[in-house]
């Protein structure tokens, strides 16, 4: 017995000493480990990358900007079903260790040992808290030292942190394929949904992918990702957290994704979305945008922006289908499988309706098309193969463009079709506007391109833009970027400084042939009037800018002086700089879109300086406001104690006013008097007050329209990239005014027709339209009201600069000449 007892004390003895001994063993090695552990309490302050979003004014999503696909939501917003499919998946005692499962790493060892030598991949039994270590602070690399590591520092971390701040950065940090980090952004790229839409089997789906996101792909590996999907299906109703009628449900449901784009979400607002990225970058650099989780309120009107897409390239189509047909895109070999040859063709995304087909079968009444397959997610072509026929209704505009039967209708589809020519085509609209079933027309892309842009003149708010015809063919945006001539489009801000200057809209002046010398042998100029040959003699400012006459308006910049224009130009921020030379007053330099309907802004509200802008607000990722572009005071708008009739608010606007309030009002009638009776008179249609000016420049190059309602400008131009004529007939009221006119009777039919603001000190005269001269009682001839500065009046005699006592309601003779002197290197336009 003493023996045994003697035994079992050495026992004891050796086992104390082996047991101490590991203890040390353990600790040295916890202490070897945790020397080069990572500082966890970066966690504290994490700021992932996250994506920033750009919002239409109305809240809609029109832009995502990332490098990694990321929106973060705080655990209170992820739904229960959603945390509980990714602990079903990846650790469901998640709540209740310590940041190591040691059950779950028994497991794996054995595992382990049992594929030993087989070259299989060993399995994790990483918790939650391990992967949160492992994504934050290690590689991916497979070694015991990291796992060591791993484990150490994820206990650590429970001890720092509560477990729901554990799975809120795991969920939002993950990596869950398709460039979708985190739980939100994959709900959004793989669903269209947010997470709180989720079923239960998109829920599971989403939760089976932190393993393996590539080798579960929902269209290259559908059934693996279908049965990983059921797998946590099945463990959600294993540990009680769903019913197992959802469950059986779950898994029935066919794993559908929706591929979800990373351009522009609102139609036709791609070249907005990007001037709109352009922005940011411009503010705040690179990283601020595509990791700062900016959240963008935009200026853009989506309804407005619709109406302006469809006209606009309704205008571009009108004026190139009378061109006549170029023929196809391309040709195809049919012989095989057509469906496969044309998805490798490259559309253009963004020109709903229209779609890229290829002819199958041509006769004189009809043509077979087949339309281009879809891609699917993941780049597989659709097995469908849908078809159509093109009437001869749908080809009759396609008259040839070149050749001998150049301009002659076609009387057959096989004259303009043949089998394999790629083409664009869309329904077929009858004439009560419905569109005829498997019947399509004949449609290509326009040659000729231009550009919109619609704006709130009291704010300078940017309502629409359109950059081209299609943002996806060129994404090169014509209304910021493309530097064209205004032509007479131009010609208001000279009239504005001469009125400014002490003219009135009855001032006389005359419309007479001229020569300019232009000396060192520069030759003579002899601007001309669009109407070559015909002029109205001695006529009155406004009739002048009505009929859009050159010579007077020439007549006029030798007057009040170049440089006295140029001011005005800078003023109103056409021109950075104008040149001293006289046919600069035709508009013959080169400006934006944009920077004339910023002008014609300040006519329409009073000559108040505008400053354009697509965006209203930028938060940073916390909520915070760092830039707003409305500056204007609100005194009163903060009533923390609420309404106890204090007087209402005012908006107290400081900005500056760069033309007088007056002389914008006479612009502005003068303006009115060109759609009622002008080069804009298409506009009369609206039904609305409108002003605005046309302009075609030299060689019809280009052809502008700006005008503006009381609460809405809008200005655009139609030309070709590399500038060249339009045609020796070609106007802007044939062209560019209609297209105006197209938006503004959609974009005001709701609207009450409000006449322009007259502002205080405006005296309204009645004058005789062809003289200016004030009228008399009963004065047969035909009158208006004419707008006049106090101390101003309409005359009672005339005086025409430059001319004789000609009757101005008679034509001068073309032998009436005024030779002056213009300084070389100019031209004109009309």
């Amino acid at each position: 017995m003493r023996l045994l007892l003697r035994f079992s004390g050495y026992v004891f003895g050796a086992g104390t000493v082996l047991f101490l001994a590991g203890i040390a063993a353990a600790a040295g090695l916890i202490w070897h480990f945790s020397k080069d552990l990572p500082d966890y309490s970066q966690l504290q302050a994490y700021e992932p990358p996250v994506m920033t979003r750009i919002h239409a004014s109305d809240g809609s999503l029109l832009g995502e900007y990332a490098r990694e696909r990321r929106l973060y939501l705080p655990i209170q917003a992820i739904p229960k079903l959603v945390t509980n499919a990714f602990m079903a998946a990846e650790d469901k005692n998640f709540y209740e260790h310590g940041g190591v499962d040691f059950s779950g790493m028994a497991r794996a060892g054995l595992l382990y040992i049992q594929n030993f030598g087989s070259n299989r991949r060993p399995q994790g039994a990483s918790t939650i808290t391990q992967q949160v270590a492992k994504n934050f602070f290690f590689s991916s690399e497979v070694s015991f030292d990291r796992k060591i590591k791993e484990a150490l520092l994820a206990m650590r971390i429970e001890r720092a942190y509560s477990k729901d701040k554990i799975l809120e950065l795991y969920l939002n940090h993950i990596y869950l394929g398709l460039g979708a980090y985190g739980i939100a952004a994959a709900s959004l790229v793989y669903f269209d949904k947010p997470v709180n839409e989720l079923t239960v089997a998109e829920a599971a789906y989403l939760a089976a992918l932190p393993k393996a996101p590539t080798t579960l792909h929902p269209t290259k590996n559908h059934d693996r990702a279908v049965e990983r999907r059921n797998y946590v299906v099945d463990r959600l109703v294993e540990n009680g957290w769903i019913k197992q009628a959802d469950a059986d449900k779950a898994r029935k449901e066919p794993l559908v994704v929706t591929n979800r784009s990373n351009g522009a979400h609102v139609f036709a607002g791609e070249y907005f979305a990007e001037e709109v990225r352009r922005d940011i970058f411009e503010r705040y650099g690179e990283k601020k945008l595509y990791e700062g989780g900016l959240s963008v309120r935009t200026t853009l009107d989506p309804k407005l922006q619709v109406m302006a897409r469809k006209t606009m390239a309704a205008g571009l189509v009108n004026y190139d289908e009378a061109q006549g047909w170029r023929g196809p895109l391309s040709k195809l070999d049919i012989s095989g499988d057509w469906g496969i040859a044309l998805a490798d063709v490259k559309s253009l995304s963004d020109i709903s309706p229209w779609r890229m087909a290829v002819v199958l079968e041509v006769g004189d009444q009809s043509a077979r098309i087949g339309f281009q397959p879809a891609h699917v997610l993941g780049g597989a072509v659709a097995k469908e193969r849908q078809t159509g026929l093109i009437t001869l209704d749908g080809v009759r505009w396609a008259k040839a463009a070149s050749g001998p039967t150049k301009g002659k209708t076609p009387t057959a589809v096989s004259r303009v079709l043949s089998p394999g020519d790629v083409i664009y085509a869309d329904p077929l609209i009858s004439k009560d506007g419905r569109a005829v079933e498997g019947q399509y027309r004949l449609r290509q892309l326009p040659e000729v391109s231009g550009a919109m842009v619609v704006m709130d003149p009291w704010t300078g708010r940017v309502l629409a833009m359109v950059g081209g015809f299609s943002f996806d063919q060129s994404q090169f945006n014509r209304a910021t970027q493309a530097y064209r001539q205004p032509g007479s489009t131009f010609k208001p801000l000279v009239y504005a400084s001469a009125i400014d200057n002490g003219y009135t809209p009855s001032t006389m002046e005359a419309d007479a042939p001229i020569e300019i010398d232009q000396g060192q042998g520069g030759g003579v100029w002899r601007p001309e009037n669009f109407s070559v040959g015909k002029y109205y003699g001695p006529t009155t400012l406004r009739n002048a800018l009505k009929h859009s006459l050159n010579t007077v308006t020439v007549r006029l910049a030798q007057d009040i002086g170049i440089p006295v224009i140029g001011e005005y130009a800078k003023r109103f921020g056409v021109y950075d700089e104008l040149p001293n030379y006289l046919s600069y007053a035709l508009g013959t330099g080169e400006t934006t879109v944009m920077r004339m309907v910023t002008a014609y802004s300040m006519f329409a509200n009073g000559g108040r300086r505008v400053k354009p802008t697509l965006i209203d607000r930028i938060q940073d990722r916390y909520g915070h406001t760092i830039f707003k572009h409305d500056a204007r005071e609100c005194r009163g708008c903060d009533a923390p104690e609420g309404w106890k009739n204090q007087p209402e608010p005012q908006l107290i606007d400081r900005r500056e006013q760069v033309l007088d309030s007056m002389t914008a009002y006479q612009i502005t009638s003068m303006m009115e008097g060109v759609v009622q009776g002008g080069t804009a008179s298409v506009l009369r249609d609206v039904g609305k007050p409108i002003a605005g000016k046309t302009g075609t420049t030299n060689e019809a190059k280009d052809l502008w329209f700006v005008g503006f309602s009381p609460d809405l400008v809008i200005g655009l131009y139609v030309g070709y990239d590399k500038p060249r004529s339009l045609g020796r007939d070609a106007q802007a009221g044939h062209t560019a005014a209609p297209i105006a006119r197209d938006f503004l009777k959609l974009a005001l039919a709701d609207k009450p027709a409000v006449p322009f603001r007259i502002p205080a000190g405006i005296k309204l005269v009645r004058v005789d339209s062809m003289t200016g001269m004030r009228a008399g009682p009963g004065d047969g001839r035909a009158t208006i009201l004419e707008a006049f500065k106090p101390g101003t009046a309409p005359p009672d005699d005339y005086a025409v600069s430059g001319a004789d006592d000609t009757d101005p309601r008679q034509p001068m003779p073309p032998s009436d000449y005024d030779r002056t002197i213009l300084r070389p290197g100019t031209g004109g336009l009309y």
